[in-house]
C-alpha cells in the first residue's frame, strides 16, 4: 500500500473536533489503537514485533542483532496536531520494506522499524520520552512521575496501559543492537519550498528545551479587590509572553503556547499562573542566554507586581550535528539532495549522541506544522518512500 493509502487508513484515529487536526497522547485511547494498528500492520509485511521495557515497538525483518539498521518515527501528536508529524516516517518505512520485499531483496544485516513511545510530550511534558529512556538520557524516577493535566502519573499510565513502569530505564541491549538509525519525516519549515526540492536531508537541530514558570501572588474576588491592592500573577506571566518575543532575535525561537492560572474562574484573581516556555537557539550557549534574558524579565515583572516566580527546567536537548559522513552518503546517493538545519527535535536527534543518525524530510508545501494545516503533498509522499527504501536497500547489504 502507498504511504498515503497507509495514511487514509488511521485518519479517523484521535480527530480533535475541537481544537482541528489529532490528539494523539502517549497511552491514551487514540495512541493505543494506533500502535495496535501498527502491529498488524507490520505483521502484514512479514516483521516480528517486540516491544522493549519502555514500551517503543520494534518491528524486525530477520532476527534482532547487533549492527541492525533501524527506521521509524512516532504515532502520537501535540493537541491538535497534523496528519503527518510522526505518523509519515512511520508509514514511509512500512512502505519501504514492502517496496525492498516486493523485489526480492534480502538485507544482510538486521532491519528494524521502530515506533517511539511520546516523542511530542504532549501529555507528560517531555518531549522524546521513549527514546530518552532507551539511550539513559532521562532519568526514570523523574520520568515516572511526570504528570498530565488530570494528574495521571506516567508511571500510572503505562501500568494502566498494560506496561511494566518498573521496567523503564536505559535499555543497553536494545541501543547495541542499532547500527543506524534513519528517521523519515515531514519538513517543519519552508526548506524544500524554497529550494524547489521534495525530499532532503537533515544537517542539524537547534539546542532546544522547556522550562516552566510558576507565577505565585494572592488569590482574591475580581470585584471586591482594588486593583491598588492586588498581587495579581497574571500580570507577570503577560509580561514573559511579551518579553519571550523580544529576546527572540538573531534567528533564536522563544514560544509561550501554555499558560495555566489556578483556580482559573473568570470572576477570580488568580493564585497562582504556570508559564511554559519553549525556546531554541543556534547552540547551548545562545539558548541558555536566551532562558536568562527571559527569566531576568519575569523575576522584574513578578516583583513588581508582589509575586513570587520559580522556574523549572523540564527538558533541554543540545545542539545535534548529525553523523557527517552518514549524512554525505544518503545525499549522494539521491542524487545530490540538500542538507537542512532544523529547529524541530526528534528522536534521530537523542540517538545521534549514541548511534550513527540521520533524517529524511519530505516537502512541506504549507510550511506549517504542529497544526491541522499541515501537510505533504501524495507525489512527495511516494518520493520520500522510494528514498527510504534507496537508502535502507543501501544501508543493510553486507559492507
Amino acid at each position: 500500500m502507498t504511504t498515503t493509502g497507509l495514511l487514509r487508513t488511521i485518519s479517523g484515529v484521535g480527530t480533535d473536533r475541537g481544537r482541528g487536526g489529532y490528539s494523539r497522547h502517549g497511552f491514551a485511547k487514540a495512541e493505543l489503537e494506533l500502535r495496535d494498528w501498527f502491529i498488524a500492520e507490520a505483521g502484514w509485511c512479514g516483521l516480528d514485533v517486540e516491544v522493549d521495557r519502555n514500551s517503543n515497538i520494534w518491528a524486525w525483518w530477520g532476527d534482532p542483532g547487533p549492527d541492525a539498521v533501524v527506521t521509524g518515527s512516532h504515532l502520537d501528536s501535540v493537541p491538535g496536531g497534523g496528519a503527518f508529524d510522526g505518523p509519515l516516517g512511520v508509514v514511509s518505512a512500512l512502505a519501504a520494506v514492502e517496496a525492498m520485499r516486493s523485489k526480492g531483496f534480502q538485507p544482510a544485516k538486521p532491519l528494524a522499524v521502530v515506533v517511539f513511545a511520546e516523542e511530542e510530550g504532549g501529555r507528560f511534558g517531555v518531549p522524546c520520552l521513549g527514546s530518552r529512556l532507551l539511550t539513559g538520557s532521562l532519568d526514570p524516577a523523574a520520568a515516572l512521575g511526570l504528570t498530565d493535566n488530570s494528574g495521571v502519573t506516567l508511571a500510572d499510565a503505562a501500568e494502566t496501559a498494560g506496561f511494566d513502569p518498573a521496567a523503564f530505564g536505559r535499555d543497553t541491549e536494545a541501543l547495541s543492537r542499532i547500527g543506524c538509525f534513519i528517521e523519515l519525516h515531514v519538513e517543519q519549515g519552508r526548506g524544500l519550498i524554497e529550494l524547489d526540492a521534495p525530499v532532503g536531508v537533515a544537517s542539524s537541530i537547534m539546542a532546544h528545551g522547556r522550562w516552566r514558570f510558576r507565577f505565585t501572588g494572592e488569590g482574591n474576588h475580581a470585584g471586591a479587590t482594588p486593583i491598588a491592592d492586588r498581587r495579581d500573577p497574571m500580570l507577570p506571566a503577560s509580561q514573559l509572553v511579551l518579553a519571550a518575543r523580544r529576546a527572540a532575535t538573531g534567528g533564536a525561537r522563544a514560544t509561550v503556547g501554555r499558560l495555566v492560572p489556578n483556580p482559573g474562574g473568570t470572576n477570580v484573581i488568580a493564585s497562582t499562573v504556570d508559564v511554559w516556555l519553549d525556546a531554541r537557539a543556534e547552540n547551548d550557549a545562545s539558548t541558555r542566554d536566551l532562558v536568562e534574558k527571559i527569566t531576568s524579565a519575569a523575576t522584574v515583572a513578578a516583583a513588581d507586581e508582589g509575586c513570587a516566580v520559580t522556574v523549572t527546567e523540564e527538558s533541554y536537548g543540545d545542539t545535534v550535528i548529525f553523523d557527517p559522513a552518514l549524512r554525505d552518503d544518503l545525499s549522494r546517493m539521491l542524487g545530490g539532495v540538500p542538507a537542512l538545519p532544523t529547529g524541530a527535535g526528534h528522536d534521530a536527534g537523542v540517538l545521534a549522541a549514541h548511534v550513527p543518525a540521520a533524517m529524511l524530510f519530505v516537502r512541506n508545501p504549507t510550511g506549517v506544522s504542529h497544526a491541522p494545516a499541515e501537510h505533504a503533498e501524495p507525489a512527495d509522499c511516494e518520493a520520500g518512500a522510494v528514498a527510504l527504501a534507496s537508502v535502507l536497500e543501501h544501508l543493510a547489504r553486507s559492507s
